[in-house]
């Protein structure tokens, strides 16, 4: 593997697949260390357009020609292949190259102090909110989250300091280039089965990635994932639980009682840390499940670090999870149409869709109308009548075609087969398959104070957004 120094900026760097939420990150902190950089993606974006305005050359195709003798450094992503054009030019050129993860992880070793968050579900949340705690402490981290934060404008800051905050991915094994001091694990259910082909083999990523902490390094790990002790075969490091009730015998560290919700279905819960009450927190998100996601982060900023032997203050915690206010697509409110109002979500897991639909129940409203599109071929048919149950929460399903990202259709599997299963026991629910019929069908069946949730990990959000043109 190419060793990245961070001190040579003479070099050039160019990202193949600049665009995504993560290379452009990445990106933008190479830009700031001096590096010329430009690189290419399939199509113009918001995100591109960022890139652009910072001076940064973007090209708007993949091409051998793009890449040329002088550049130093390729980087790229796990979904770029072997005969993409750009990838085989630099082989052949002989540049360094170095997968996204890679390049990540070499950056990561550069701070003292690095908490990585991980887990099936929940990660970009819980890494913003982590963020917002350093920065309301004042600790002036350098942040890289998996969607657009408005606290930094973006899903990339760059600190002076030796903090590093990073949302780490799972899927191809990413998280296991990563070089934490602090691990946070939300969860580890089957998910991402195209790479890992079993649960277990999942669990075993995840093995592999707590191994990763150095010597007293910190663990914090949700009391609720499924014999999480056998995961953890590291005996060198610090493991502390969170999670709101105990499992077989065990209570959490840190737990949440006496939990209420106000009228936008906000939870406030007191504090206990080790046995002792540590007060009110209150949160500007919505649901259980961010309840949880809290309590890991009050646990990796309150718990002693390499650089914070007394932890993070606790007020700043309090405060800083009270400002954080949720990031893009995760129970974002869009609008409100003729007396209907519409948010949108990036669930796309029948975990985080029933964690959504939870939280969407404590909202005020008359109906619950999700507009659902599922995400992969392969999760579809993985998880069909989890999908059909899970969704059964809602009044009124309307499911667009699935979107495909990275795969061709090989298990002859469509939306319209969880619409029947929910049909056949009596649910309502119905398949289109254009955005165009959704939007029509949902301007003609919403009504006033109910409630509509676009949601899927695709481009289902433009139905929402097109109802409010």
């Amino acid at each position: 593997m190419h060793k990245l120094d961070l001190q040579n900026n003479s070099v050039p760097v160019y990202f193949i697949g600049i665009g995504g939420i993560s290379m452009s990150g990445i990106a933008e902190l190479f830009l700031d260390k001096g590096f010329k950089v430009s690189g290419s993606d399939l199509h113009e974006s918001s995100v591109t357009k960022r890139l652009e305005s910072l001076g940064i050359k973007v090209f708007y195709s993949q091409e051998a020609k793009n890449i040329t003798a002088d550049i130093g450094l390729v980087v790229y992503t796990a979904a770029i292949h072997a005969d993409n054009p750009e990838f085989m030019e630099a082989k052949k050129l002989g540049i360094p190259m170095l997968e996204r993860a890679e390049c990540l992880g070499q950056i990561m070793s550069h701070y003292k102090n690095a908490v990585a968050v991980s887990g099936t579900h929940g990660k970009t949340t819980t890494t913003s909110m982590l963020s917002y705690v350093y920065l309301e402490a004042e600790l002036d981290p350098t942040i890289s989250v998996g969607g657009i934060l408005s606290g930094i404008h973006g899903n990339i800051r760059l600190g002076k300091s030796e903090n590093f905050i990073m949302e780490a991915c799972e899927y191809a094994d990413s998280f296991l280039h990563f070089t934490p001091t602090t691990a946070i694990v939300l969860n580890v259910e089957a998910e991402h089965l195209d790479f890992f082909g079993t649960l277990e083999n999942e669990r075993l990523s995840f093995t592999k990635f707590i191994n990763l902490l150095p010597e007293n390094g910190l663990l914090v790990a949700n009391n609720e994932i499924e014999d999480i002790e056998n995961l953890i075969q590291n005996k060198n490091i610090r493991v502390v639980y969170y999670g709101l009730k105990p499992i077989n015998g065990r209570e959490p560290d840190y737990t949440a009682k006496n939990i209420t919700y106000n009228d936008f279905g906000f939870p406030s819960y007191e504090l206990i840390v080790k046995g002792e009450n540590k007060g009110l927190v209150e949160l500007s998100v919505t649901g259980e499940h961010n309840v949880s996601n809290s309590l890991a982060v009050i646990a990796a900023a309150l718990e002693p670090s390499s650089i914070y032997p007394e932890g993070i203050a606790l007020e700043k915690i309090k405060q800083g999870i009270k400002k954080y206010t949720g990031t893009e697509r995760r129970f974002q409110y869009k609008g409100e149409r003729d007396g209907y109002t519409i948010v949108d979500d990036y669930a796309h897991h029948p975990t985080e869709i029933r964690a959504t639909l939870e939280a969407a129940k404590r909202v005020k409203h008359n109906r619950l109308i999700v507009a659902f599109q599922p995400h992969l071929y392969s999760r579809t048919k993985t998880f069909l009548h989890e999908f059909a149950t899970v969704l059964s929460m809602a009044d009124i399903v309307v499911f667009a075609e699935i979107y495909a990202a990275r795969e061709e259709n090989h298990h002859d599997i469509s939306s319209d087969n969880i619409r029947e299963i929910m049909s056949e026991n009596g649910q309502e629910a119905y398949f289109f398959k254009t955005f165009e019929e959704v939007e029509n069908f949902l301007i003609h069946t919403c009504k006033p104070g109910d409630l509509l949730i676009t949601m899927g990990a695709g481009d289902i959000v433009k139905v929402g957004e097109n109802m409010l043109k």
